[in-house]
């Protein structure tokens, strides 16, 4: 999730753009609100899995054969990406509310995501068998990894006014992708 997060992405620049034109706090709170989205949906990938589990009974492996097959194309797309030049706008004005949504409505926009942790969640769980401690560990450790990431660009672009560039977003890509392929296979291999 830390390498996934870490990818220069449109929530990466939306982070840097605000901590870089707003102050350091304005990229908090739109981390806050990306962090928020990506907790709805782990919720709903949860729910919707766990709901799917006892549905399917013994055609449960169904589901790691697709999550593990979306993961590899994911991971292959990832590999394969170039590395797109992006510009930043200058914000002048902006309330802390509206870094707070702006943060939140991207992630919300973006339903890749839930079809994500459907794909990643039954490599390491067994969904029939998560518990509301199990979720609570998950969602914590989404706040970490993805909070984390996000302050951290905040935190560089607040004190160096610079987005990433060099080739790194090339080079995150591919250990991405490389990771998302080895997690679909290991999900498409243990299905049995």
């Amino acid at each position: 999730m830390v390498v996934l997060a870490a990818i220069p992405s449109i929530s990466v620049l939306t982070v840097s753009t605000r901590a870089a034109s707003l102050g350091f706090l304005h990229g908090v709170l739109t981390a806050a609100g990306i962090v928020v989205g990506d907790l709805l949906f782990i919720a709903i990938a949860l729910w919707g899995l766990s709901f799917l589990s006892s549905a399917l009974g013994s055609l449960v492996f169904l589901i790691k054969y697709l999550g593990g097959a979306y993961l590899i194309w994911l991971g292959l797309r990832l590999f394969r990406a170039r590395e797109q030049p992006v510009e930043a706008q200058s914000i002048s004005h902006s309330s802390r509310v509206s870094s707070f949504l702006t943060g939140l409505l991207i992630t919300l926009a973006d339903q890749k995501a839930t079809l994500f942790y459907l794909g990643f969640f039954p490599a390491f769980l067994d969904m029939s068998q998560v518990s509301y401690v199990d979720a609570g560990v998950i969602m914590l450790v989404a706040i970490a990894a993805v909070g984390g990431v996000k302050v951290i660009y905040a935190l560089l672009a607040d004190q160096t006014r610079f987005l990433l560039g060099g080739g790194l977003s090339t080079r995150l890509n591919a250990i991405a992708g490389g990771v998302m392929v080895a997690v679909g296979l290991l999900l498409i291999l243990t299905a049995a």
